[in-house]
């Protein structure tokens, strides 16, 4: 059954309500907003395709085709911000830019072999303005590899606006950067809900953990 923008936005607040439970350990990072952008993306990855993403992953490896249960155990088990499914040609990475340079690496490899797969990497718009993305993209072009880097652009790195750090034409370049005929997308979305980062809000683990104690007290009678 292919993923709708409603079913993406349930799979993120089970995601939430399970966090504010206190029963994943690790940082958790939502997505809400470019629901619509990204099923039309992930239209043209094929299954042998190689998908490298950011902190922010869980609609781009649903989208990948990584069944719903395992990457919801995956999260569970607090790999939000770096799920690996190595069997699915997926990888993620909680650096900021730090998927490009391994991207680049694969893609230059499945030429070297003559493979026909293609790699999509993701990044935001803060990492965007990085060297290792420029030099990426200036090798991709230079050795015409088969990989597409695309900019998620809305207009934060984090909790840090991406105008007061690049100025206010950002967007304007963003939305336009196309480099020497290197397959480079990006496309802005504003978010809807949910902050950048994190879940909206913090979770009190103590008072999780007595919640949890007295839940198995009622079951065991």
């Amino acid at each position: 059954m292919p993923w709708t923008r409603e079913s993406l936005r349930a799979f993120e607040e089970e995601v939430r309500d399970v966090y504010l439970a206190g029963r994943i350990r690790a940082p958790v990072h939502l997505s809400r907003g470019n629901e619509k952008q990204l099923i039309e993306i992930f239209q043209s990855v094929r299954p042998e395709d190689w998908v490298f993403s950011t902190y922010r992953s869980h609609y781009h490896a649903l989208l990948k085709g990584i069944p719903r249960e395992r990457v919801m155990a995956a999260v569970l088990e607090g790999h939000s911000i770096h799920l690996e499914f190595p069997e699915h040609r997926f990888y993620s990475s909680a650096i900021v830019a730090g998927g490009l340079p391994i991207a680049l690496g694969v893609a230059l490899g499945i030429k070297r072999r003559g493979g026909t797969e293609h790699v999509w990497c993701f990044c935001g718009d803060m990492a965007a303005f990085t060297g290792a993305f420029h030099e990426a993209v200036e090798y991709a072009w230079g050795f015409h590899l088969p990989v597409t880097f695309i900019t998620e652009c809305n207009g934060l790195s984090t909790n840090t606006p991406t105008s007061k750090v690049c100025g206010d034409s950002h967007l304007h370049i963003l939305d336009n950067m196309i480099h020497k005929g290197t397959q480079v997308w990006s496309y802005c979305y504003d978010r809807e809900g949910w902050p950048h980062y994190g879940v909206g809000s913090f979770v009190d683990f103590g008072q999780a953990e007595k919640a949890v104690a007295e839940e198995r007290s009622d079951v065991m009678g």
